[in-house]
């Protein structure tokens, strides 16, 4: 990536443009798909857990998003999100196919971790 590119990253999305890009170079983005087409993402987080990313609505499970997006409003997005975005436009995601009774496994998994 060039230097100009990377400036104008860490211009626009701050401090979560380098750990996005370290986490893209890390291959820790997969995307999952099931047979109807329902796709996520899940990125393997720097400090190892799996966090569950929905580029269509722009979410992402992980406690930064929760905390300085949707409560304290100080960023457009964390870094998992901004690694999913980067790995899209860079064809960098990993792809794996799942049935529909895995997906909705991965997601109601997430519910129960909020709950």
């Amino acid at each position: 990536v060039p230097d100009e590119l990377l400036l104008g990253l860490k211009f626009i999305f701050g401090p979560c443009a380098l750990p996005a890009l370290d986490l893209v170079d890390q291959r820790s983005v997969t995307r999952v798909v099931s047979p109807s087409g329902r796709t996520a993402y899940q990125v393997l987080g720097s400090s190892g857990k799996l966090y569950t990313c929905y580029s269509s609505c722009h979410f992402c499970t992980c406690p930064a998003f929760d905390f300085t997006v949707l409560q304290k409003n100080e960023s457009l997005l964390c870094k998992h999100i901004l690694a999913v975005y980067l790995s899209q436009a860079m064809g960098a995601c990993q792809e794996v196919t799942v049935s529909e009774e895995q997906l909705t496994n991965i997601l109601l998994a997430e519910d129960e971790e909020e709950g």
